[in-house]
Protein backbone atom coordinates (compact mmCIF):
# COMPACT_ATOMS: atom_id res chain seq x y z
CA UNK A 1 0.00 0.00 0.00
CA UNK A 2 1.06 3.23 -0.78
CA UNK A 3 1.53 5.86 2.24
CA UNK A 4 -0.29 9.15 0.79
CA UNK A 5 1.93 12.53 0.81
CA UNK A 6 1.39 14.43 4.18
CA UNK A 7 -0.58 17.58 3.70
CA UNK A 8 0.97 20.74 3.39
CA UNK A 9 0.28 23.93 5.93
CA UNK A 10 -1.38 25.22 2.40
CA UNK A 11 -3.94 22.34 2.19
CA UNK A 12 -4.21 22.26 6.29
CA UNK A 13 -5.41 25.78 5.54
CA UNK A 14 -7.95 25.06 2.29
CA UNK A 15 -9.64 22.12 4.45
CA UNK A 16 -10.05 24.73 7.53
CA UNK A 17 -11.43 27.18 5.28
CA UNK A 18 -13.57 24.80 3.67
CA UNK A 19 -14.64 23.68 7.41
CA UNK A 20 -15.31 27.43 8.01
CA UNK A 21 -17.71 28.18 5.02
CA UNK A 22 -19.70 24.91 5.31
CA UNK A 23 -23.04 25.17 7.71
CA UNK A 24 -22.34 24.89 11.00
CA UNK A 25 -22.71 21.64 12.63
CA UNK A 26 -22.88 19.15 14.55
CA UNK A 27 -24.71 17.05 11.48
CA UNK A 28 -27.03 14.12 11.91
CA UNK A 29 -28.13 11.41 9.93
CA UNK A 30 -31.85 11.12 8.74
CA UNK A 31 -34.29 8.87 7.07
CA UNK A 32 -36.68 10.48 5.49
CA UNK A 33 -39.95 9.71 2.88
CA UNK A 34 -42.14 11.42 1.18
CA UNK A 35 -43.98 10.75 -2.11
CA UNK A 36 -41.49 13.30 -4.05
CA UNK A 37 -38.46 11.79 -2.18
CA UNK A 38 -38.82 8.27 -1.58
CA UNK A 39 -36.32 7.12 0.73
CA UNK A 40 -34.32 9.98 1.19
CA UNK A 41 -30.81 9.24 3.04
CA UNK A 42 -30.22 13.14 4.29
CA UNK A 43 -27.46 14.97 6.60
CA UNK A 44 -29.52 17.16 8.52
CA UNK A 45 -28.62 19.61 11.10
CA UNK A 46 -31.00 18.48 12.94
CA UNK A 47 -31.47 14.64 14.63
CA UNK A 48 -33.37 12.05 12.95
CA UNK A 49 -36.58 11.50 14.90
CA UNK A 50 -36.76 7.87 13.75
CA UNK A 51 -40.33 9.31 12.20
CA UNK A 52 -39.38 8.83 8.33
CA UNK A 53 -41.37 12.47 8.47
CA UNK A 54 -42.84 13.14 5.03
CA UNK A 55 -42.30 16.88 3.52
CA UNK A 56 -43.87 18.99 4.71
CA UNK A 57 -43.08 17.43 7.92
CA UNK A 58 -39.72 18.62 7.83
CA UNK A 59 -37.91 21.91 7.18
CA UNK A 60 -36.19 21.16 3.68
CA UNK A 61 -33.85 23.85 5.01
CA UNK A 62 -32.11 21.64 7.74
CA UNK A 63 -30.76 19.59 5.18
CA UNK A 64 -27.38 19.96 4.13
CA UNK A 65 -26.83 17.08 1.63
CA UNK A 66 -28.54 13.88 0.92
CA UNK A 67 -27.25 10.61 -0.16
CA UNK A 68 -29.88 8.42 -1.21
CA UNK A 69 -33.22 9.68 -3.25
CA UNK A 70 -34.65 6.60 -4.55
CA UNK A 71 -38.10 7.85 -6.56
CA UNK A 72 -37.04 9.41 -8.33
CA UNK A 73 -33.12 7.74 -8.68
CA UNK A 74 -31.25 11.14 -9.23
CA UNK A 75 -29.18 10.57 -5.65
CA UNK A 76 -27.75 7.38 -5.45
CA UNK A 77 -24.24 5.47 -4.85
CA UNK A 78 -23.89 2.24 -7.28
CA UNK A 79 -22.15 0.68 -3.94
CA UNK A 80 -25.18 1.36 -1.84
CA UNK A 81 -23.22 2.38 1.25
CA UNK A 82 -25.61 5.25 1.31
CA UNK A 83 -26.54 5.08 5.35
CA UNK A 84 -22.27 5.01 5.38
CA UNK A 85 -21.70 7.55 3.22
CA UNK A 86 -24.08 9.75 4.99
CA UNK A 87 -22.47 8.93 8.58
CA UNK A 88 -19.05 9.83 6.79
CA UNK A 89 -20.45 13.18 5.92
CA UNK A 90 -22.01 13.60 9.15
CA UNK A 91 -18.79 12.95 11.65
CA UNK A 92 -16.39 14.60 9.38
CA UNK A 93 -18.36 18.08 10.01
CA UNK A 94 -17.04 18.10 13.49
CA UNK A 95 -13.56 15.80 12.95
CA UNK A 96 -12.22 17.83 9.87
CA UNK A 97 -11.42 20.62 11.99
CA UNK A 98 -10.50 18.64 15.26
CA UNK A 99 -7.91 16.66 12.69
CA UNK A 100 -6.57 20.16 11.79
CA UNK A 101 -5.76 21.88 14.63
CA UNK A 102 -4.28 18.75 15.86
CA UNK A 103 -2.26 18.34 13.09
CA UNK A 104 -1.41 22.21 13.75
CA UNK A 105 -0.18 21.48 17.24
CA UNK A 106 1.84 18.24 16.58
CA UNK A 107 3.34 20.18 14.41
CA UNK A 108 4.18 23.39 16.42
CA UNK A 109 5.26 21.01 19.03
CA UNK A 110 7.70 19.35 16.56
CA UNK A 111 9.25 22.73 15.51
CA UNK A 112 9.48 24.06 19.33
CA UNK A 113 11.41 20.02 20.07
CA UNK A 114 9.00 19.52 22.58
CA UNK A 115 7.66 15.44 23.33
CA UNK A 116 4.06 16.14 25.32
CA UNK A 117 1.08 15.47 22.15
CA UNK A 118 -2.35 17.58 22.32
CA UNK A 119 -3.92 14.55 21.58
CA UNK A 120 -5.22 11.88 24.54
CA UNK A 121 -3.63 7.87 23.82
CA UNK A 122 -5.92 5.34 24.69
CA UNK A 123 -4.45 1.66 26.11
Amino acid sequence: MVSPEPLSDEELDDLDELAQAATPGPWFVRGLDDEYAMNLVAVSTTPDTGLGERWPNFDHREIVAATLVQQPRYVDAADERWDENAQFIATAREAVPRLVAELRSLRRQLKAGGTESGSRETH
